[in-house]
C-alpha cells in the first residue's frame, strides 16, 4: 500500500520589519509636564479651599485647560515604519502610507505633502531657527578648519616636509562627514530617506486616513461649555 508523501509546511519567512521609529519634542514634553503640574496645583487648591462658585470655575478651567495642554505638548508624535508614517497632531491623527507621500517641506514649520496636494503640519517636529543658525555656524567652522588643514598640508609638501618622516602628525579631524544639521532638520532628512526607500514598495501603498482626536476635543468642549455657563449665570 502506498502512502502519499507528506511535505513539511513551508516556514514563514516574513519580510524584515522594524518597529516604529518615534519622533517627539523633548522640550515640549518638559514644558507640558511643568504646565500640568502648575495647573494641577492651582486647580486643586481652588477646589479644596475655594468658596462660592470658585470650585466650580476651577473645575471647568481644569477640564478645559488640561486637554489643551496635553494636546499641544505631550500628544504630538510621529511614528514611522516600513509601511507608513502616522502623524499625531494636537487634534488629528493622520496616517500616510509611504506611497501616498509626495515630499517633505521645511520652512518656518515642517510639513508633509501627499500626492493629492494636501499639506499636513508635523507638530511633533517643530522648527528651531536658533538651532539652524548654530548648525550653520558649526558647519562654517568645520569648513574653515578643513581649508586651513588643506593649506597646511600643501605648504608642508611644498617645503619638503610632507613625507612620512618629516611631516607633522595630525590628529583626526573633528569635522564629521556630511552636512551639519539641526536636530529637527535631521529628523525630516531621515523621514525623507525612508520615503525614498519605501515609497514604491507594494506594501507601502494605500489611502490617507485622517481621524479627529475626540478624546481631546470632547473634554475641552465640555470644559468650555461649563465655563461659559458659569460665567453667564454669574
Amino acid at each position: 500500500m502506498t502512502t502519499p508523501d507528506h511535505q513539511p509546511p513551508a516556514p514563514d519567512t516574513p519580510e524584515p520589519q522594524f518597529k516604529d521609529r518615534i519622533y517627539r519634542s523633548p522640550s515640549s514634553i518638559a514644558g507640558g509636564v511643568l504646565l500640568l503640574a502648575i495647573a494641577g496645583w492651582l486647580g486643586i487648591d481652588a477646589l479644596v479651599t475655594g468658596e462660592g462658585r470658585a470650585p466650580w470655575v476651577a473645575l471647568a478651567v481644569l477640564i478645559l485647560l488640561v486637554p489643551l495642554v496635553v494636546a499641544f505638548t505631550l500628544r504630538p508624535a510621529v511614528f514611522a515604519n516600513e509601511q507608513r508614517m502616522r502623524i499625531r497632531n494636537p487634534f488629528r491623527v493622520i496616517v500616510l502610507p509611504w506611497g501616498t507621500v509626495e515630499a517633505f517641506r521645511s520652512g518656518y514649520s515642517n510639513e508633509v505633502l501627499d500626492k493629492a496636494g494636501t499639506k499636513y503640519q508635523v507638530w511633533a517636529v517643530p522648527v528651531s531657527l536658533r538651532a539652524r543658525k548654530r548648525a550653520a555656524r558649526r558647519e562654517a567652522r568645520g569648513e574653515a578648519r578643513e581649508a586651513r588643514e588643506a593649506r597646511g598640508a600643501r605648504g608642508d609638501t611644498a617645503a619638503g616636509r610632507g613625507g612620512p618622516s618629516g611631516g607633522r602628525s595630525r590628529g583626526p579631524s573633528a569635522v564629521t562627514d556630511g552636512p551639519v544639521r539641526a536636530q529637527t532638520d535631521q529628523i525630516m532628512h531621515d523621514l525623507g530617506e525612508l520615503l525614498e526607500a519605501r515609497g514604491k514598495d507594494p506594501r507601502a501603498q494605500g489611502e490617507v486616513s485622517v481621524r479627529w482626536a475626540y478624546e481631546i476635543v470632547g473634554p475641552a468642549v465640555a470644559g468650555a461649555v461649563l465655563l461659559a455657563v458659569l460665567l453667564a449665570v454669574g
